[in-house]
């Protein structure tokens, strides 16, 4: 009787568990079987190994074979066990060494011949084998990927053979390790693109500065999508934690993940039409959605009445949160969902409520409907509530005098302004509790009696108080100020458009 142990690594949600492959190769008649909760995938495993050991020139032994994938109450899924299978296999029987298996943690699907193909979410993966101080053998196509860790050992494969002649001393694959410098992102995107429109590029300089979520009321041209679309280019870069949070979950998704803008926050921009399974995730084997994938990012919401109601409530907790919980029957998945809501709408059904073309024929009655379909639960989560109008066709055609101010010089602002925020408690404004509002928030009297007759006049909850303190401080950030000013809050109020209307 021969027993071999290899380590490989399960997913759950974006955690990589340990799952330890024991192979025994005992006397009997010829049999695979595979044990520890696998799902088809993995069962159909032990067609694609025999293909795999045969076609590499090994012997598969004609023996009763038995793998079992522990911890067995962990559902097994994929073809990311082929490899750790073949290898406990060959190893169990003889025809590789098992002194140093130990030491390595290795995940990869064959081919019949023998090739390794790429599998998602090899990111948590590396983390977890760097944490355990374990060599990582795995495909070639995720080499990329996995060299985002830092101190980790990477050893990157092409076919069974070589992973073997490696293990067996015969010829040392070249190892990877993380890039000495990453790759800066790549923006062809600039907010110079955008004539006009100053005040609504100075809310969204506050909104990048201070994380805020921000809501955009305009007709249609005015260029809400394409502001949207620029706030990622003045946002600070990600710190290498903060990217790797983010880089895990894109990598256990069906998208992949971009290696060379992974220090870029992220921009997700779902239809209007998706459901709401695809916002906040789900499945029988829960994945990410739009909400978890804009971690440490943006999330555009483009014609945000248009979205289905039921739809636009399930983001209330998660922007409270941070953090989204699907629950099955089987099993439970928590997915990281700190992200900035940004948000457009018309102002009517029509569109050109306001506008000065004078086109809008709705009612009162249709305009009040329309809006409605936004809960005020949803809106008091929203910190800033802006009005885009109309430029004019000389400011469109020509552009301020000056000029207009490019991404690279607000940013330069921003991160100064958020450096200020983190030094002060160690996040955005945006993130900071009650608690901390209390704390950092220093208002004068005359602050309070102005902040006490906006709350009274517009009807303002306890939560817009507190929104709108953290934006005077992301504010008094920008201007350098060591505390809140009574201007610093005027501007603040200015930017709760709906409830001056409520």
């Amino acid at each position: 009787m021969a027993l071999a142990v290899i380590y490989s690594r399960g997913r759950s949600g974006i955690e990589a568990p340990l799952v330890t492959v024991e192979v025994h190769v005992a006397n009997g008649l010829p049999a695979l079987n595979i044990v520890g909760l696998p799902e088809t995938a993995v069962k159909e495993s032990k067609d694609r190994v025999r293909g795999a050991i045969l076609n590499s020139r090994f012997e598969f032994p004609a023996q009763r074979i038995t793998v079992n994938l522990a911890p067995a109450d962990l559902p097994k899924e994929g073809g990311r066990f082929d490899l750790a299978i073949a290898l406990g296999i060959l190893a169990a029987s003889g025809q590789i060494p098992v002194a140093k298996l130990d030491q390595y943690e290795c995940v990869g699907e064959l081919s019949l011949g023998g090739e390794l193909r790429p599998i998602n979410g090899v990111l948590p993966i590396a983390i977890q084998a760097r944490n355990q101080q374990r060599k990582l053998i795995l495909p070639k196509e995720n080499t990329a990927e996995a060299a985002l860790v830092n101190d980790i050992e990477i050893i990157p494969a092409v076919h069974l053979l070589e992973v073997c002649a490696h293990l067996g001393g015969q010829t040392q694959i070249k190892t990877e390790f993380q890039q000495a410098e990453q790759p800066a992102p790549i923006d062809s995107l600039d907010f110079a693109d955008v004539h006009g429109q100053y005040h609504v590029k100075r809310a969204f300089e506050i909104a990048a500065a201070g994380a805020h979520n921000l809501l955009m009321l305009g007709p249609p041209g005015t260029g809400k999508s394409m502001l949207a679309a620029r706030l990622p280019t003045i946002l600070p870069l990600l710190s290498e934690q903060q990217a790797q949070e983010t880089a895990a979950i894109a990598s256990i998704s069906d998208q992949g993940l971009d290696v060379a803008n992974w220090l870029k926050p992220p921009y997700r921009a779902p239809h209007h039409t998706a459901s709401a399974a695809a916002l906040v995730g789900g499945g029988s084997n829960p994945r990410p959605g739009e909400i978890s994938l804009a971690h440490n990012g943006t999330l555009f919401l483009d014609e945000l009445p248009e979205f289905d109601r039921k739809v636009l409530e399930v983001l209330r907790e998660p922007l409270e949160t941070g953090h989204i919980t699907i629950s099955r029957a089987a099993r439970q998945v928590d997915f990281p969902a700190r992200f900035q809501l940004i948000a457009a709408m018309n102002p009517c059904p029509c569109g050109y409520l306001g506008d000065a073309s004078g086109r809008c024929h709705c009612t009162s009655e249709q305009v009040m409907r329309y809006r409605a379909r936004i809960s005020g639960p949803l809106l008091d989560r929203i910190d800033m509530h802006l009005e885009v109008p109309r430029v004019s066709h000389e400011v469109l055609r020509k552009g301020s005098p000056e000029g207009e101010e490019n991404s690279e010089k607000i940013r330069a602002r921003v991160v100064a302004a958020r450096n200020i925020a983190v030094a002060r408690s160690g996040k955005a404004n945006a993130a900071l509790s009650a608690k901390e509002v209390k704390h950092f928030c220093n208002v004068s009297d005359q602050g309070h009696q102005l902040l006490e007759q906006a709350m009274d006049k517009f009807g303002l909850s306890n939560r817009a108080y507190h929104r709108i303190l953290k934006l005077a401080l992301t504010i008094a950030d920008l201007a350098g100020s060591p505390s809140i000013e009574v201007r610093h809050l005027s501007e603040a109020i200015s930017y709760r458009k709906l409830d001056r209307r409520a």
